[in-house]
């Protein structure tokens, strides 16, 4: 079969590679689109501290049950599934203490082990969801992001009619926006340094600031009172953003760090002792709260097609990083077609 295989630092290729073998308690899946995220970028560039090639890559897949190989039998030939990609220790604290999302030997599919960037993948079956009948390849191609998502708006403790700023348009940023539009956000005001992602952002009706022209602290305090916003969602991972957030946030206001920096950034804690500002992590998602993002994606569904950008095929995805790093190409979301 075929599959993008991780070789190396920049290198990627596609490469015919063995079905893998048939396990108790799985079903082999026939991969019908596996989504580009910013870990498969970061694997790409040589970053990620834990991938190593040869490795095939992608998390956030959707398939068909191709073939069962005894088990549960909750899930039947033709079916369409998405699949939960973590894996826990079960012994560690997390672990014993109900939060195995942030087990302290998280192992992820597509991370650790091949993922789903490939014609087939055999997946266990107790990670996987049935996709509904009326949710198209495309949206559910972004339940894992979407799962994401919904861990944020929990972990930010999001209200009704809260005020927010999402720095950041990039696949989680633009999700987090559309999410809080369906939640009841009152104001969504989102930042970026590309055009042309924000005026993908201006479609949706959000309002949008590109902070390479235009300061995001100034705008917000201009149209608050220099009060603020309620919430702050940091999708960005860029230095800049982290030393602004506390201005943008009211007093008692929360910043929720949905991003994740990959290095120490300064940070303003007077702001957080003096406005009493609450500022919290959010990493992945728990298994509940993936199965929500399953049943939440078909009242979104829409707007999730949306964010697609591109659809690659896997017979030439070995250009696609280079693809997201032009600058002369706008990406949000980019999808491989398993099966082209």
């Amino acid at each position: 079969m075929k599959a993008l295989v991780y070789t190396g630092p920049n290198k990627v290729e596609v490469q015919d590679v063995p079905v893998p073998a048939g396990r108790s308690g799985a079903v082999k899946v026939r991969m019908r689109y596996c989504g580009v995220c910013g870990t498969d970028i970061g694997i790409f560039a040589g970053k990620h501290p834990r991938a190593r090639a040869p490795l095939v890559l992608g998390h956030e897949f959707v398939g068909t049950v191709e073939e069962l190989a005894g088990g549960s039998g909750q899930f039947s030939v033709g079916d369409r599934v998405v699949a939960y990609p973590l894996f826990s220790c079960g012994s560690c604290r997390p672990c014993r203490n109900g939060q195995p999302h942030v087990c302290e030997t998280l192992k992820l599919i597509g991370i650790d082990r091949d993922g789903g960037m490939a014609d087939y993948a055999w997946i266990d079956e107790d990670v996987l969801f049935k996709v509904p009948e009326t949710l198209s390849d495309a949206a559910a191609a972004l339940v894992e992001p979407l799962a994401v998502v919904v861990r944020s708006l929990h972990q930010a403790r999001f209200n009704l009619l809260d005020t927010t700023v999402v720095t950041g348009a990039g696949p989680i940023g633009v999700l987090t926006a559309i999410v809080l539009k369906h939640s009841g956000a009152s104001r969504i005001v989102i930042s970026d340094v590309d055009q042309g992602r924000l005026d993908i952002c201006a479609k949706f009706g959000f309002e949008t600031v590109n902070v390479a022209v235009t300061s995001l602290v100034d705008y917000i305090n201009d149209s608050t009172n220099n009060e603020g916003v309620d919430i702050v969602f940091e999708c960005s991972g860029v230095e800049s953003a982290a030393a602004e957030m506390t201005k943008l946030t009211r007093v008692g206001g929360t910043i929720c760090m949905t991003g994740i920096h990959k290095a120490p950034r300064a940070v303003d804690l007077r702001d957080m002792n003096f406005k009493e500002q609450i500022l919290i992590g959010s990493r992945v998602y728990t298994l509940r709260e993936f199965g929500m993002s399953v049943a939440y994606a078909q009242e979104i569904a829409e707007d999730l097609e949306k964010v697609v950008t591109q659809i690659v095929p896997l017979s030439g995805a070995e250009s696609v990083f280079e693809m997201i790093a032009d600058p002369s190409v706008t990406t949000v979301k980019v999808l491989v077609d398993c099966q082209a």
